[in-house]
């Protein structure tokens, strides 16, 4: 009996992580990450920071369904960016310019009040 509910917890274990996708490229070419019930892209580019949010089939969302802030680190400092909706995308300002992958987290308040936190490492 112990080991029936050993090997029933291990299969669970295992198949909760094969449904856990890992960061991957975006579409936009930024870094893609489960956020909930959410996608979300961060794409770092100049002096601006981009995220797309889509849903769970990659469907992209409307941004002005959301807000958010990104807590990202550029140049070995944490920066605090506010995003606000930009057409397809929620936009920040970045004071010191930065390009490709970069870490941190996008929190997301939606419309209805859920909240979302992704991470990228």
């Amino acid at each position: 009996m112990i080991a029936r509910t050993i090997l029933l917890a291990v299969a669970l274990v295992a198949s909760t992580a094969a449904n856990a996708h890992e960061p991957r490229k975006g579409p936009n070419g930024g870094t893609l990450v489960d956020a909930g019930d959410h996608h979300v892209e961060l794409v770092a580019a100049g002096n601006e920071v981009r995220v797309y949010v889509s849903d769970a089939a990659d469907a992209p969302l409307p941004s002005d369904d959301f807000k958010g802030t990104a807590i990202l680190l550029i140049g070995g400092k944490p920066a605090r960016v506010p995003l606000s909706p930009a057409g397809a995308f929620l936009s920040g300002p970045l004071e010191t310019p930065a390009e490709g992958p970069v870490k941190g987290a996008v929190q997301l308040t939606a419309s209805d009040g859920k909240t979302a936190q992704a991470k990228f490492d």
